[in-house]
């Protein structure tokens, strides 16, 4: 029998580069081919070979309610028969933006964008132009899209400035980047202590999910909140993957309950508010946010900002996972793969930890959770790619790649759940 997956993926690399058109995709980090994609319906996808798999990657986070949810499918298709896009303003971005605020109290207004990087890099113009400074804080192994001022890597030091990860991105654009380690409130504070008075803001990501999934702790973040607080540098919540993943109010409403008075200044949001379709936003309070023009100076624009049926499609998404229950569900389902893993990989002897947090989760083949990217770098990679193509081979979907966060649906059953733990537990035998 041919292989479609790869018959597609020879022709893909003959016309697009790496056969991708995002790099995680191409399979390169575990070896094999990529499984293309035919159709998708509720927890599952089924490939060019149409073999079923258990999705846990749902399209990187935006499916919370599962493939083709039907008054998600509805509003879209109502959405498209009025038309795919007007450039001119539409009743249903401000619905949006109000659905989006009511949830997300720490923002007054909202802009609009197509992506999470647009978002990322927007919020950062903001930041500077708001603050009138231009240095800023990120950390290592927290990932704010490839605006080149985002796309770096850590210096020598602790508080050194930041190196390009990227070709294409020359020095100078970065030499105003720090980029400390996550969760070292030694090095945040060194790095505010000599830099303090320059920094535009601190852009954070508070549940990391492109080092696999570690949170922030709570002393961390508090001290984050309170040297922003101290030297007037905006306090940067990179949502665009926890945002209404996590919990209805985001990440940072997680942090609300355990920080008093707990708020970040600035919030970007992607993936779960466009509902799977290109969208995502950036906002704060009024005084900041009218800095953007039309009001103010600092410039943003987009040509399909607020696209018509991407807004029908995030309006839906949003409106269902507002129901009473459905986070609560949704954490309870999340927990049970979790535990359902630690177990197998307890009784198989592997060394394994592993975190959720609402409906995203991630594991490490380690037996204590990372706390940083230097401590996620330590994980075992032969070994993961091992568990990833037995998975793989059992019809259950993971990242490719052991720096990745899961995602669990509204749409994935107990049933699901246990046959996961079931074939997780067969590979991890043979690990």
């Amino acid at each position: 029998m041919t292989d479609r997956n790869q018959a597609l993926f020879d022709r893909a690399a003959q016309v697009i580069p790496g056969g991708v058109n995002s790099p995680v995709r191409a399979f390169r980090a575990v070896g094999g081919t990529p499984r293309f994609v035919q159709r998708a319906q509720g927890a599952y996808f089924w490939d060019a070979n149409g073999q079923k798999y258990i999705d846990y990657i749902g399209s990187w986070g935006p499916m919370i309610l599962g493939h083709g949810h039907p008054a998600v499918l509805e509003a879209v298709q109502k959405a498209a028969l009025d038309g795919f896009s007007f450039g001119a303003p539409t009743e249903r971005e401000i619905e949006l933006a109000e659905e989006i605020l009511k949830h997300v109290p720490s923002m007054e207004m909202v802009r609009l964008v197509s992506s999470g990087t647009e978002a990322g890099m927007s919020a950062l113009r903001l930041a500077r132009g708001a603050t009138g400074r231009s240095k800023f804080i990120k950390f290592e192994g927290c990932y704010h899209g490839h605006a080149d001022a985002l796309l770096v890597k850590a210096g020598s030091g602790l508080a050194t400035f930041g190196n390009p990860t990227s070709a294409g991105v020359p020095p100078e654009v970065v030499r105003d980047t720090l980029v400390l380690e996550y969760n070292n409130i030694a090095a945040l504070e060194e790095a505010f202590a000599l830099h303090g008075k320059e920094l535009a803001c601190v852009m954070i990501e508070p549940i990391a999910g492109n080092m696999n999934f570690v949170r922030a702790s709570v002393p961390f973040m508090k001290r984050c909140r309170e040297l922003c607080s101290e030297y007037g540098a905006l306090l940067v919540f990179d949502e665009v993957m926890s945002g209404f993943r996590v919990a209805l109010g985001s990440a940072q409403s997680v942090y609300a309950q355990l920080i008093p008075g707990f708020k970040p200044d600035m919030t970007v949001l992607g993936k779960v508010i466009g509902g799977g379709m290109p969208l995502a936003a950036f906002g704060g309070p009024r005084e900041i946010m009218r800095q953007l023009a039309p009001t103010g100076p600092v410039y943003q624009a987009g040509t399909l900002s607020g696209n018509p049926v991407a807004t029908a499609c995030g309006l839906t998404t949003l409106r269902e996972i507002a129901k009473p229950g459905f986070f609560e569900a949704l954490s309870a389902r999340t927990q049970s793969l979790v535990d359902g893993l630690k177990g197998a990989a307890a009784q198989a002897g592997v060394p394994f930890s592993a975190d959720c947090q609402g409906g995203m989760f991630g594991f490490f083949l380690l037996p204590e959770l990372a706390q940083n990217y230097a401590q996620v770098m330590t994980s075992d990679s032969p070994k993961f790619n091992k568990l990833f193509h037995g998975l793989l081979d059992g019809g259950v979907y993971i990242a490719p790649a052991l720096y990745e966060a899961g995602f669990v649906s509204a749409a994935h059953t107990e049933a699901d759940i246990a046959e996961t733990v079931r074939v997780a537990g067969d590979v991890f035998k043979t690990l």
